[in-house]
């Protein structure tokens, strides 16, 4: 069924999907896929201030998921 309703946001899947391949080059949590980091942790930098660049906007990204409970989204992915 397609959609044409201008309300429904749809993510970019070749986005979605590397959002969910990237890990964490650095710090405590370095290895970890960038959806896999605990709350805390996402919470501290959007606190401080998420990096530059594309890893920043990704933290970003992934911050307002966990914030609003949509880790479920990623779920697809995780049981392949």
């Amino acid at each position: 069924m397609t959609t044409t309703d201008p309300t429904i946001i749809q993510p970019d899947p070749k986005e979605f999907i590397e959002l969910y391949t990237t890990r964490m080059p650095f710090g405590k949590y370095e290895g970890y896929r960038l959806v896999d980091l605990p709350e805390p942790y996402v919470v501290w930098f959007a606190n401080q201030g998420f990096p530059q660049g594309k890893l920043g906007q990704m933290l970003e990204c992934v911050h307002t998921i966990k914030v609003n409970g949509l880790e479920y989204l990623f779920d697809p992915l995780r049981n392949k």
